[in-house]
């Protein structure tokens, strides 16, 4: 548990999943910068506060006494400030109105506070959505770390909403103020977008590929996909399967497109991930094809030995932090919820050195294809 002194009393602050082993912090220097800014610089919170891309919730947690509207696109973000909050202020819980990126903003916004998040592309969506809601008074403020605001960061706040302008360094942390013009045109979001997918890739060759913004390698097919859509397994029947970390869901799509009698379960902690999938789902199998879409912390809301094969392209980061956690939460919960039999494909770089993890887990595991960058591997629950 990490504990953050803010101008308002101290917060104590976990992430979700919540492991005492995990040394990394549910709050940065970024955090403490807004937080001390508001208050040294006496801004109104009085009317209506929405806190962006909060990562653990530390910014929606020290406000909560402002009833704030945290918008987030991370599941697991969601559950570390639906804890923090009940932590730290038990008997208002409910103090902060949690929205996904998917749900509908709020009508007018006051105090517009921003945590610049890693894609420009979900920037550039939120902003859009969110401009409507401003007005010639809201005070606007976003927050990162030095290596997350760049050039282009700023120019997205002076295009959509205003004149911006950032603040010195203190901790390897910068402000964005922004001023809002009424005089700017507003147009829409130029997301979601679609590409086609190359041939020479299996059952998905030739088939459309939708994303919303923020999803990885979202105007091309990475090459760690490319890899495993190459050699996916040859399966028919009726069967259940899981795209884990679906991203746009272009292998669940694929391995539907393959072997039209399974059902495919697409998972992804982030919900611009789930929509993208399901609208590349039923772009190429139609409203009628078996599939569930859920965003959720990993394996963790699928029922022990209810799943015949899981797909993997784990992530090895958590915002600017490397890490092996979430692919051994991945594995782990791909061996809970396999059947007897079942096989857990995964793909990933070389050197990560996914192979010594899935034998300690399952006891087996095989190399099925590599080249010098990729490796797929395969392990069958025994």
């Amino acid at each position: 548990m990490n504990r953050l002194s803010t101008p308002w009393g101290e917060i104590d602050l976990t992430r979700f999943p919540e492991d005492p082993r995990d040394r990394l912090r549910a709050w940065d220097a970024a955090d403490d910068y807004l937080l001390r800014h508001l208050a040294e610089s006496g801004t109104d919170l009085s009317g209506n506060v929405v806190v962006v891309g909060d990562r653990w919730g530390a910014l929606a947690t020290a406000l909560a006494p402002h009833h704030p509207v945290q918008i987030g696109d991370s599941y697991l973000g969601r559950r570390a400030t639906e804890a923090n909050l009940a932590r730290n202020h038990p008997t208002d819980a409910d103090a902060v109105r949690l929205l996904s990126t998917r749900d509908t903003p709020p009508d007018r916004i006051d105090v517009l506070l921003v945590r610049v998040p890693k894609s420009l592309a979900l920037l550039e969506d939120q902003l859009h959505r969110l401009a409507p809601a401003v007005h010639e008074g809201t005070v606007v403020v976003g927050t990162g770390m030095v290596t997350e605001i760049h050039t282009s960061t700023l120019k997205l706040f002076e295009s959509i909403l205003g004149a911006t302008r950032t603040s010195l360094a203190v901790r390897k942390a910068r402000l964005i103020f922004c001023t809002p013009d009424p005089a700017i045109a507003r147009t829409g979001s130029p997301w979601p977008q679609s590409y086609l997918l190359p041939d020479g890739i299996g059952a998905a060759s030739g088939h459309r590929v939708h994303n919303h913004a923020g999803i990885f390698c979202a105007d091309r097919l990475d090459i760690g996909t490319r890899f495993l859509l190459g050699h996916l397994p040859e399966r028919h029947g009726p069967e259940t399967v899981v795209d884990l970390g679906c991203g746009n869901g272009v292998v669940g799509t694929a391995a539907a497109l393959a072997n039209p009698a399974a059902e495919v379960v697409f998972l992804d902690e982030s919900y611009q991930a789930v929509a993208s999938a399901e609208a590349t789902f039923r772009a190429n199998l139609g409203p009628d094809a078996p599939a569930r879409f859920e965003a959720g912390d990993g394996m963790a809301g699928v029922a022990p030995g209810s799943v015949d094969l899981v797909l993997n392209n784990p992530p090895f980061h958590s915002h600017q932090a490397l890490t092996d956690a979430t692919a051994w939460r991945m594995f782990t919960g791909a061996r809970r919820a396999l059947r007897p039999g079942g096989e857990l494909w995964v793909v990933g770089n070389r050197h990560l050195g996914y192979h010594v993890k899935l034998r300690r887990l399952f006891g087996n595991c095989r190399t099925v294809a590599g080249d010098p960058k990729f490796v797929l591997l395969r392990s069958v629950k025994n």
